[in-house]
């Protein structure tokens, strides 16, 4: 979504069409809003901006009416947060036109290129559609962003001006500038301008006449006399000072641009910078990337500084055969030079003698296919004319004494983007930056897609992308023969390389986003070919990018390139095969590592190769390799559990299961994790006996049992998973699986959580972290610190639950285990809201909630709600509290079963009572009371008593009431779990009616009688 202020104020949605605003007092808000983009404007600011010292009889009420008028016009919340001490509109600032505005002054005024420096400046007040904030630039909270902005304007306007007139456009300039001047008369820096090119264009009485005009309009209107530098102009133009004249401009044969260089404003500042340096530069980076049209760019600069008397010559090499001699290369050279070829003697010699003794620029482009004779004759031609610089384009380097190389880069995405987009004519979207991300950022490639923008959408496009070389075989008339198509530009590099050089590239192709060494050596393997060798001196062509790792890569469209040479070679199965085979092999070596000491390297070895697991399993389906493809997934499972990759685990694991003829063990292990995996993810479905039987080697049969255990946790039937984590860990036990019996140890704590036995919850808790802290299983020592901090918190130690929270989530995100980061913030918002800190309670349960949601991962996302409609009820926010609970039922009915159940019953109970809906109340609480006595937890039993004595006085059945809460406390005190201090508040709420209808000492044998009844008796009276 974009904004505009220069001009009436417009707000303009993602696709470009306009937004209405409607009502004043809203736009009002907008535009204040707007300017602080990005940053809290407190609450009494935007009041007084609104009322003007006139607010309504509520104004919080009523600003927080505007705002929320405001967020259905833009679209919903997220725009507009509440940020004490107030609100602020999230938005970048550049996304409105006067933050634009501003960046591309700034971008401007860093750069040294007047042509560059002239088109950021007309893009610039190009956004000016009319006076800033036009419909409220009389109001007070405008006027000084109004004034700030005209000031920034005018600058603006005297800066081109400048950059104009240094370009030559003095004629045009003069008249031009005669309005600007007449509209603002005392401004003596524009005036300057002015001046100068009324002088340069012949016009000196006009020019002398303006000086005088402005001397007698500062003395008559302010009693000044003009500057110095004004005084000083006026001398000179008196005087006819050759200064005044424009600077000579040296020789050149460089061609004027036809197009804005977009995005490489940096890259030409540092390649002047190099020239400036040294005295040979040379441009690597594959075909397509920009090369020449950064030499061309970075080389004017510095004739435009007059640094070269001898000139800037572009001297273009592509026309020249691979087997060309040195000398045709001079010949090429003394071309462009206008050096006669009919004199007596060496070319070598006779072109060294005509660049010695003068400062010459030559920029010679496309050396790569004659890159040895360039490289010799550059040599002697350095040596012999020290006032010579040579800035060389190539897709490798001359390898020569004193070269600096300068490796030019794929366009950065936002550069990419504005360049398809002004190519094509059209805005930015989400389609044109996947265009922009699948074409690598390539400008050749992004001209050419830019053409078809004529004939399809951004989205039709990018689906056609897979067959990109059919669809970009046209679009650039007059373009070289090797640009004019995109297959074209890549055959040109191809034709260039070695038999052994196409073997390794054409093999690299089978890669998903790069890969290492390792991999290369294994996949690109050939008897008698060194691939390390081939692989530096495919780098070195600038046809394989060297990236951090270290890795190996080919950019999108040399691999689509490449696939197909490797297809052409009868080599595409065998080659993809090997692939498999190589990615299986690693998973499988990392995955015990998933489980020690080594995790956090092995998750960050899997996330760098996650690309190539995929395409390995895609493979694997579609040569039919159901046994590696098996082999992959078992050894992948557990890092998508870790990673909470729920959703890609199943995907992966149902397409292995699909592919016949898999072993069946292996298939056996993998049918258990996708059931582990589905029930992570809200999708209970229980695997037969049969099934863990079926798995051959005992500890992969027990890790399986542990799993599906694991995953059934909080399920309805409690039995069947307490039953596979008891036997897990008795094979963990006999095997001596430290880890094993660990996780099993970590499961059965939680299982002690849930029926109220803490010593059993301390105790296996305890040992369980032991044990993960010996094997180095920093997962293992989160999920067991959740046990013990879930024990602190049912004692009432806050602190101690607090401690151990930070550091689970602390080791969750450093290890990237992002389902366990969303646990962790939840568990974290329980104890802020225990303690009472509401905002920080919503805050952790709204990002946790936001994460589980990006994962798909439903427990978490339910945990996460539960947590945000706690916080509602205790703040009296009864409607939202429901809203938040009542769609978990049927989910809870039918995936996590009573221990879920029991506590949302519960809790909507509540909120009935708190409303006055006795009925309802009891209803909900009666129950809960039944899901948490098919639980077994004597804590929400307990919670359902309390429940149903809240609604027993709310029906004035007082003496009920107190029978109940006694049951309640006993069951609490039964199994060393009275009630903590921030559980307290339903409990004192309902205490209190009973108090005041029975009296304190009615309450207490009210409470001592029920302490004693059996929970039947009581729940029927009630």
């Amino acid at each position: 979504m974009r904004f505009g202020v220069l001009g009436p104020l417009t707000v303009w949605a993602p696709g470009g069409e306009p937004v209405q605003v409607p009502e004043v007092k809203v736009r009002a808000l907008l535009a204040a809003l707007l300017m602080r983009p990005g940053r809290p404007v407190s609450a009494d600011r935007l009041i007084e901006d609104l009322w003007r010292g006139r607010p309504p009889g509520d104004p919080l009420a009523a600003l927080r009416v505007k705002v929320s008028q405001l967020r259905r016009v833009l679209g919903g919340r997220e725009l507009i947060a509440f940020q004490a001490p107030g609100y602020a509109l999230q938005v970048t600032p550049e996304s409105v036109d006067a933050g634009l505005f501003e960046s591309l002054i700034g971008r401007a005024q860093r750069t040294d290129d007047l042509g560059v420096r002239a088109e950021l400046l007309r893009q610039a007040l190009g956004l000016w559609r009319g006076a800033a904030y036009a419909e409220f630039a009389d109001e007070p909270f405008a006027r000084t962003a109004v004034a700030r902005l005209d000031e920034q304007r005018l600058v603006a306007m005297e800066e081109l001006a400048e950059t104009r007139l240094g370009l030559g456009e003095h004629g045009l300039l003069a008249a031009e500038l005669a309005g600007l001047v007449a509209e603002n008369p005392l401004r003596e820096r524009l005036r300057a301008v002015h001046l100068r090119a009324l002088y340069r264009a012949g016009r000196q009485n006009e020019a002398l006449a303006g000086y005088g005009d402005l001397r007698r309009r500062l003395a008559d209107d302010l009693g000044l006399d003009p500057g110095p530098e004004l005084v000083a102009l006026h001398q000179a133009i008196l005087e006819q000072d050759p200064a005044l004249e424009p600077p000579a401009r040296p020789r050149t044969n460089l061609p004027a641009p036809l197009t804005r260089l977009v995005g490489r404003e940096a890259a030409v500042a540092e390649v002047r910078s190099l020239l400036g340096a040294g005295r040979l530069v040379t441009l690597t980076g594959p075909g397509g990337v920009g090369k020449t049209r950064l030499a061309l760019a970075a080389a004017p600069g510095v004739a435009d500084a007059g640094a070269f008397e001898g000139g800037v010559w572009l001297v273009e090499l592509a026309s020249l055969t691979a087997q060309a001699a040195v000398v045709e290369v001079a010949e090429a050279i003394a071309a462009v030079l206008g050096l006669r070829d009919d004199v007596a003697g060496s070319m070598t010699d006779r072109l060294a003698a005509a660049l010695e003794g003068k400062r010459t620029l030559l920029v010679l482009d496309n050396c790569e296919h004659v890159v040895e004779q360039v490289a010799a004759l550059a040599g002697r031609l350095l040596r012999a004319a020290p006032g010579l610089r040579i800035l060389a384009t190539s897709q490798e380097s001359l390898r020569i004494e004193g070269e600096a190389l300068w490796s030019v880069p794929p366009l950065e995405r936002e550069a990419a983007v504005e360049l398809f987009a002004a190519r094509a004519g059209i805005e930015p979207d989400a389609d044109v930056a996947e265009i922009c991300a699948r074409l690598d950022g390539l400008p050749l490639a992004l001209e050419l897609a830019a053409t078809r923008m004529r004939a399809l959408t951004p989205r039709q496009l990018a689906d056609r992308l897979d067959d990109r070389f059919r669809l970009l075989a046209s679009g650039r008339r007059g373009a070289p023969a090797r640009q004019q198509t995109l297959r074209a530009m890549i055959d040109w590099s191809w034709e260039l390389l070695t038999e052994g050089e196409r073997v390794v590239l054409r093999r690299l192709a089978v890669h998903a986003d790069g890969c290492t060494l390792e991999a290369a050596e294994e996949i690109c393997a050939e008897p008698g070919v060194d691939v390390l060798d081939l692989l530096a001196r495919l780098v070195d062509r600038s046809l394989v990018v060297r990236v951090p790792g270290p890795r190996y890569r080919l950019l999108e469209s040399v691999a689509a390139y490449c696939q197909e040479r490797l297809a052409e070679a009868g080599e595409l199965d065998g080659v993809r095969l090997r692939h498999v085979r190589h990615y299986a092999g690693l998973a499988e070596r990392l995955e015990p590592c998933l489980r020690g000491h080594g995790q956090r390297g092995a998750l960050a070895r899997l996330d760098a190769e996650a690309a190539n697991l995929r395409a390995a399993l895609d493979a694997a389906a579609r040569l039919g390799a159901a046994g590696e493809a098996v082999r992959l997934v078992n050894a992948m499972a557990w890092y998508w559990v870790l990673r909470g990759r729920f959703g890609e685990g199943q995907r992966a694991l149902e397409a292995a299961l699909a592919l016949p003829g898999a072993p069946a063990s292996g298939a056996a292990q993998a049918t258990l994790w996708l059931a582990g995996l589905r029930m992570l993810a809200g999708r209970p479905e229980v695997p037969a006996d049969e099934v863990y039987e079926a798995v051959e080697e005992p500890l992969a049969r027990a890790r399986a049992r542990w799993f599906v255990g694991f995953a059934l946790f909080g399920y309805d039937d409690l039995s069947l998973s307490q039953g596979l984590i008891e036997r897990a860990l008795t094979t963990f036990r006999e095997l001596d699986d430290r880890w094993g019996t660990a996780a099993a140890l970590n499961v059965l704590a939680r299982y002690a959580a849930m029926r109220g036995d803490l010593a059993a919850l301390r105790r296996d808790g305890e040992r369980g972290l032991a044990l993960f802290r010996e094997v180095g299983d920093r997962w293992g020592e989160m999920r067991a610190a959740e046990n013990l901090s879930t024990l602190a918190e049912i004692t009432g130690d806050y602190a101690e639950a607090t401690s151990l929270r930070v550091e689970g989530l602390r080791m969750a995100e450093e290890l990237g285990l992002w389902s366990s980061v969303s646990d962790a913030l939840s568990r974290l918002g329980r104890i802020a809201m225990l303690t009472g800190d509401h905002a920080r309670a919503e805050d952790y349960h709204e990002r946790a909630r936001r994460l589980a949601v990006a994962q798909s991962n439903r427990p978490a996302e339910e945990f996460a709600e539960l947590g945000l409609a706690l916080g509602a009820r205790r703040q009296g926010r009864l409607e939202e509290a429901e809203r938040r609970l009542r769609p978990w039922l049927d989910w809870v009915r039918d995936v996590a079963g009573e221990p879920g159940l029991a506590l949302i019953l519960a809790e909507l109970g509540f909120a009935a009572e708190q409303r006055g809906d006795a009925a309802a109340a009891l209803e909900l609480q009666r129950e809960g009371l039944a899901a948490a006595r098919r639980v077994g937890d004597p804590r929400a039993t307990a919670l359902a008593l309390e429940g149903l004595a809240g609604a027993r006085a709310l029906g004035g059945r007082y003496e009920q009431a107190g029978l109940l809460l006694g049951k309640a406390a006993a069951l609490r005190d039964a199994v060393g779990a009275p009630l903590p201090p921030g559980e307290r508040g339903d409990v004192a709420r309902i205490t209190a009616a009973v108090t005041a209808a029975l009296g304190g000492d009615g309450l207490a044998a009210a409470q001592a009688r029920g302490a004693k009844a059996p929970i039947e008796q009581l729940t029927a009276e009630a």
